[in-house]
């Protein structure tokens, strides 16, 4: 029998997941969640870098408030077909090969979006960019639940999400520089570069255990968590624990060893799971992209602040919703999934209706309050990335994450489009902040139905 840092290895019965669980936290975690967090940066920066060119593009290609919403959407459509691809994907070929696969279409579309000409090619690379960004982002979320523990699963992958919003805020940063220096085709030469992740990735990364076993290779499965124990062993300089006796069975039994259906996700318990978690991922993007996408040309537009100042004004809500994801890190641990989802829908619901009764008049006062918004959206937005792959088998773990960021990606597209027609009918903002907020408070009474999964593993949860 060979030894893993001075202790008998585990035998091949033990199961893959008893085993992931009595993992402590090690440099591999880390140097895992940080290469994965890097192709989360840069599909979010990829994802904002519409908004941050789209002042810039209504000028230069005197586009109206209907091109400019296609330009917007075209992205959202891609990411939204792209979701549901990569979760069959992700399910069928692997984690890890789908999160390459996705960074590298994101990257070789955005160097096409920058050599465009005109909208309607810009729009063309700007779906085929979102057919990236919309598979990755889902199926990165499933990968980094399946290696955390269930007692600390809440704060590890939450913790992993802070780096989305980073890339928001990368981008709302750069773009405050490079838009009005460079122009805007910058921005998306510099969303090219993780070409390179897309090469380093595959042989930097393990494949879910987890993923390996239930696809029955058993036997991969068993050496890649042996080198897994291995290095976190070293890196801990202490033996592991034994596993638990409490944490075995489904995830190599041969009752999961099937592949995962689509239906599955609408059958049983798991019917209830995906009306819920979809309802979530629906009113969490139609609100965050029914402010964030508008933002920058309502500043310049509607209230006449020069370019810099409405990207900056951008880069504040960024900011915010970097700090309303970690503090939902720091506490979905403790105080559970439903509370945590339900308080922040509230809260945003608050914010815009606060602005909408008080008169959205003064670019700063918007600011001020789509950056409380924000905040809290932001928390609801990775606390969904966590909670989604916690809700299905592993067989279909990725299918389920990706069927949220259909709805999610739904609410991408609605929420802005919505908006513009308002603005393109010369409603009111009293009227937008008013419906905005209306969603979100549905989204609150509709997270008081959610399962509550914390502490407890995804075989617990699933078996």
């Amino acid at each position: 029998m060979t030894t893993v840092a001075g202790r008998p290895a585990a035998e091949p019965a033990e199961p893959i997941a008893a085993r992931l669980e009595r993992l402590p936290h090690s440099r591999w975690h880390v140097k895992v969640r940080f290469l994965i967090g890097a192709v989360t940066f840069f599909e979010a920066f990829d994802q904002l870098m519409a908004a941050s060119a789209l002042p810039v593009l209504t000028r230069e290609w005197h586009l109206t408030t209907g091109q400019a919403t296609f330009a917007v959407t075209a992205g959202s459509l891609g990411m939204l077909l792209g979701a549901l691809a990569a979760g069959s994907l992700g399910d069928r070929i692997g984690r890890v090969r789908t999160v390459a696969l996705g960074v590298a279409v994101t990257a070789l579309a955005s160097l096409a979006v920058a050599l465009s000409g005109g909208i309607e090619t810009f729009a063309l690379f700007r779906f085929v960019q979102g057919l990236g960004i919309g598979g990755v982002v889902p199926v990165a979320a499933t990968y980094i639940n399946e290696i955390a523990r269930s007692d600390r699963r809440g704060r590890f992958v939450l913790l992993y999400e802070m780096i989305f919003p980073a890339g928001l805020a990368a981008a709302s940063l750069l773009a405050v520089w490079v838009v009005p220096h460079l122009g805007w085709r910058a921005m998306f030469v510099i969303g090219a570069l993780p070409a390179l992740l897309a090469v380093v990735l595959p042989r930097q990364v393990a494949e879910s255990p987890r993923w390996l076993a239930t696809r029955g290779r058993t036997a991969e499965a068993e050496r890649v968590l042996a080198q897994i124990e291995a290095e976190v062993a070293r890196t801990t300089a202490a033996p592991l624990p034994d596993p638990a006796p409490a944490a075995t069975a489904p995830a190599t039994a041969p009752a999961d060893s099937s592949p995962g259906r689509l239906r599955e996700l609408f059958q049983g318990r798991y019917l209830r799971r995906t009306v819920v978690v979809s309802g979530l991922w629906f009113a969490a993007y139609y609100v965050n992209y029914g402010i964030a996408t508008w933002m920058p040309s309502l500043y310049t537009k509607t209230f006449g602040l020069d370019l810099t100042t409405a990207l900056v004004y951008t880069l504040l809500n960024n900011v915010t919703g970097l700090l309303g994801t970690l503090v939902i890190a720091l506490v979905i641990d403790r105080i559970g999934r439903r509370p945590a989802l339900a308080t922040a829908f509230g809260g945003t619901a608050l914010a815009l209706g606060t602005l909408a009764l008080t008169g959205a008049v003064f670019g700063g006062r918007v600011a001020l309050f789509a950056s409380g918004a924000t905040f809290f959206v932001f928390a609801i937005n990775a606390g969904l990335y966590l909670y989604s792959p916690e809700l299905y088998p592993t067989r279909n773990r990725a299918k389920g994450a990706a069927f949220g960021g259909l709805w999610n990606r739904a609410g991408v597209i609605l929420g802005p489009v919505v908006v513009g027609a308002i603005l393109g009918a010369g409603g009111s903002l009293t009227l937008v902040f008013t419906q905005l907020a209306c969603l979100a408070a549905v989204g609150a009474v509709i997270a008081l139905f959610a399962v509550e999964t914390k502490g407890r593993t995804l075989e617990e949860l699933n078996s």
